[in-house]
């Protein structure tokens, strides 16, 4: 059997690999399109907006708070998106970190996004 040499294995997309891949294309895109839309969120929650609403539920906060968690969740999501990107070594745990707290806060949020007509 013949050995496949160091430098053919790493055109491959291994590990080694200085290339990204179709999943980590996927996925720091994912993480980068969703950066923004957070961020908006925060800025309109930290501004009182009349886009939310407060709830009386279990996750209840006011939503100055929810703005700045927004916040920095989504400058999160835009260094991990660009680690991810850039395919540093730090870039896919801090992505599946990131998407995951973003996850957990959007969903903890959706009482407050508001329903009714708008002013």
């Amino acid at each position: 059997m013949t050995a496949v040499p160091e430098e053919t294995q790493r055109g491959r997309g291994g590990p080694d690999s200085s290339e990204i891949t179709g999943p980590s294309l996927f996925a720091g895109a994912a993480l980068m399109l969703s950066e923004p839309l957070s961020i908006l969120m925060g800025v309109s929650g930290i501004a009182q907006d009349t886009v939310f609403s407060a709830h009386r539920y279990a996750y209840r906060f006011d939503l100055a708070p929810w703005g700045w968690i927004h916040l920095v969740v989504g400058v999160g999501l835009a260094i991990a998106g660009l680690g991810v990107l850039t395919n540093k070594s730090w870039g896919r745990g801090a992505g599946i970190v990131a998407a995951g707290i973003s996850l957990i806060t959007q969903f903890m949020f959706v009482p407050s996004i508001r329903c009714g007509p708008f002013p």
